[in-house]
């Protein structure tokens, strides 16, 4: 009989590889919010997925950037890294070119001391010919000492069952971690935050997103089901706080609408959002504020 296997599996790569959306393709479910803009994920988001042979606790991790340019930044690389250590397993996700850049060859330099199985999972693979599987498998080969390397194409679904099972096999054998139902540990207060704020990484323009943080200042279920959010966009300029309401608050309203239809699924009742724009210059550099907005170490808690 076959053993049950489980464990934690870090996903990790540059920034805007689509470490989320394949984290979510894996699940079968969003959990994790996604954009087309870099350093969309700050947090290690923890999902589950669980089947008969074992269960995988998945740690999506924010993009790894050598050269930090603030706190938040600093704080985000130490998500990263992190991860590294608690994982038993790790996905190293790159783009399918068979070209390795500089940012890859760290990745692939601090992964050597690990000590740990390394997937390496070659995403996006819809977007290049079926023929160059072959070839991509060859070069980024040469590049470490995997226990795998899977193609895969999330938005097809290609391989996505043969790189689970990858997953599964270098788990070590063990109990389930969490109740076989559970697909994350995040509380929906700490999700309805992210929600709004990969709203407004889509909406807004190229210099207010990073710049941009999401509060909820209250969240209460109703007993006729109703829930109640109120939230906070913190931004760290008078001009992005304009932006972000726009002309006749439409922008915000725009935010707001959208954020409310995915919170409403993901609840499945009706949900009254409200939102409000807040200024606090500097707010990435400032330690306090970072703890407050739920940047903060665990090992400092």
């Amino acid at each position: 009989m076959t053993e049950f296997r489980s464990g934690f599996a870090a996903l990790i790569g540059r920034p805007n590889v689509g470490k989320s959306t394949l984290m979510n393709h894996l699940i079968g479910q969003k959990i994790a919010i996604t954009s087309s803009k870099p350093q969309t994920t700050r947090q290690a988001i923890r999902t589950v997925y669980t089947c008969d042979e074992g269960q995988v606790v998945f740690l999506d991790t924010p993009g790894i950037i050598r050269k930090t340019k603030n706190r938040l930044g600093e704080y985000m690389l130490s998500v990263s890294t992190g991860a590294l250590k608690e994982a038993d397993v790790i996905l190293w996700l790159v783009e399918p070119s068979d070209y390795v850049g500089e940012g890859d060859r760290e990745i692939a330099e601090a992964l050597k001391g690990v000590g740990k199985p390394v997937i390496l999972v070659i995403g996006k693979m819809d977007t290049v010919e079926k023929t160059a599987a072959r070839g991509l498998m060859e070069s980024w080969g040469k590049v470490g000492d995997f226990a795998a390397i899977v193609p895969v194409s999330g938005l097809r679904g290609t391989n996505l069952e043969e790189l689970m099972q990858a997953i599964i096999r270098n788990l070590p054998e063990g109990p389930m971690l969490y109740d076989a139902d559970t697909l994350t540990d995040q509380p929906m207060r700490d999700i309805a935050a992210e929600v709004i704020r990969e709203k407004a990484l889509r909406y807004l323009n190229e210099e207010v997103p990073h710049g941009i943080a999401v509060t909820i200042e209250r969240y209460h279920l109703r007993e006729d089901g109703l829930t109640q959010i109120e939230a906070s966009i913190i931004c760290e300029k008078d001009s992005h706080k304009g932006i972000i309401i726009g002309k006749g608050g439409t922008m915000l309203r725009r935010i707001g609408q959208s954020a409310r239809r995915d919170l409403e699924e993901m609840t499945g009742g009706k949900v009254y959002l409200k939102l409000f724009v807040k200024v606090r210059p500097n707010w990435r550099d400032n330690q306090n504020l970072l703890k407050l907005y739920g940047y903060q170490d665990k090992k400092e808690t």
